[in-house]
């Protein structure tokens, strides 16, 4: 893939990943603490897949798995970073059964919440910093 594309395909997952960020932010200001924490996992799957591209200098796999695709961009995580995204694997639940999504949903506590978003706005600027400090 030649550099302009690169880095245009990079600019989008950096973009909506942005866009989703504010509408997890807003998310959380109206208390829909589940919808915030899924598309806290969506924000930081956009983020990575960034990383990917640049990495790869190739699309973006078609998957979800947060660790996966670390990896596949060759991210230098430490190991709770790696268990935070594991663990945020679960959010992404959309398609998920009901009693699935029911005690997922009941989990989702104002402070519950808020612990994990805190955790996602942490990981979401590093891996902005990161990728502005790769320089395309």
């Amino acid at each position: 893939m030649e550099y302009k594309e690169v880095r245009k395909l990079v600019d989008y997952w950096i973009i909506t990943a942005q866009h989703d960020y504010e509408t997890m932010l807003s998310l959380f200001r109206i208390k829909r603490y589940s919808d915030c924490l899924f598309y806290g996992h969506i924000v930081i799957e956009k983020i990575l897949k960034a990383h990917v591209v640049s990495e790869t200098k190739q699309h973006a796999p078609y998957i979800h798995d947060l660790v996966r695709l670390q990896e596949v961009a060759q991210l230098n995580l430490s190991e709770h970073e790696l268990d935070f995204l594991d663990a945020m694997n679960d959010y992404n639940i959309r398609a998920r059964y009901p009693e699935i999504k029911l005690e997922f949903y009941k989990r989702c506590t104002r402070e519950y919440t808020k612990n994990k978003l805190d955790s996602i706005k942490k990981l979401y600027k590093n891996l902005c910093q990161e990728l502005e400090q790769k320089k395309l």
